[in-house]
Order: structure tokens, then sequence, then C-alpha cells
């Protein structure tokens, strides 16, 4: 990966600290700084491996896109983190759709009613 370092990199090595919700050897699932719900976690693969973004997968991705995902569904489901009966799944891709920080990372947001169409 020959992107720049970003702030999830400093997560990955506790240079920054986070509430860490989930972790295992493939992804961290983390508290936002900045919640968007009262329920917000940020879910981020360890190894970014050119996945600055979701237009750079490709089918080498399918693991870890899989993994990132069957995560989100089980932080959603964790009512101690304040989610309810279901959850909104983000995926922002790019500058025009949002996305702030050039490493994938999957938004999970819930504990309260969410509205159509998004911001």
């Amino acid at each position: 990966d020959v992107d720049p370092a970003t702030i999830f990199d400093k997560i990955l090595t506790k240079e920054i600290p986070s509430t860490v919700v989930k972790e295992t050897d493939k992804v961290l699932a983390f508290k936002d700084i900045n919640p968007g719900a009262p329920a917000h976690i940020l879910v981020i693969p360890k190894d970014r491996s050119g996945l600055t973004r979701l237009r750079k997968a490709s089918p080498d991705h399918v693991e870890i896109l899989g993994q990132l995902l069957v995560a989100a569904a089980e932080i959603s489901k964790d009512e101690s983190l304040g989610f309810g009966d279901g959850a909104r799944i983000v995926i922002n891709d790019g500058p025009d759709g949002g996305q702030e920080v050039p490493h994938l990372h999957v938004h999970v947001l819930g504990g309260r009613s969410m509205t159509w169409p998004p911001g």
C-alpha cells in the first residue's frame, strides 16, 4: 500500500486512542468520535491493501469485504452499544460520496429511526 497513512492507521497502532467494540485478526471496530446517530461505529480493515475507497475493490478483496459486512451485522445487533431493531450500514466512496478518511470503512448507525433519503 503506497497511499499515505491516515488517522485510522494511528488508531490501529494505538497512537490515537479509540473505544474498540470489536476486533478480529482482520477488522477493527470502534466508536466514531463525531457520531451521526446515538450509536455510530466504524469498521475498518486492519490491512488497507490499497482499499482507500470502495471503487478500488477487486475480486482480491472479496474476503475482507465480507468480513467487514459480517462485523457490521454483528455490531448492529448489540443493544449494549445502543442499537435497536435495525441499523443503517453505509460505505461512503470518495469525495462526492462524503468519504473523509481515505481508508475504506463501514459506518454502522443506529439507536434511532433513520429517514430516507439520507443527507
